[in-house]
């Protein structure tokens, strides 16, 4: 996992400037389809990925782009993956426990 690019040996997750989300129906709660759930390490979770519904593959486009004009920049394995441009601490990595 770790040489395939899906799981960093240190993540930008801990400092809150990358966060995985996806979207949903506001209507029914739904999620939209995304061609593939969070955390699928496989080529499917690409951005680029071949052979998606279209509609996934337009959904994924919908998020990416609703990010990038928010100040995120996409990974590119995984399509719900996304790390704040300018982080305040981009190179900090925090390790606390959470209770």
């Amino acid at each position: 996992m770790l040489e395939k690019g899906y799981v960093a040996a240190r993540s930008g997750h801990s400092r809150g400037g990358t966060v995985d989300l996806t979207l949903f129906h506001l209507a029914s709660g739904e999620r939209a389809p995304m061609g593939g759930d969070h955390d699928l390490m496989d080529e499917i979770s690409d951005h680029g990925a071949k052979g998606l519904p279209s509609v996934d593959a337009r959904n994924r486009r919908y998020l990416r782009s609703i990010m990038e004009a928010c100040g995120f920049n996409s990974y590119g394995c995984e399509w719900w993956h996304y790390t704040l441009k300018d982080e305040p601490y981009p190179d900090t990595y925090f390790d606390f426990p959470i209770v």
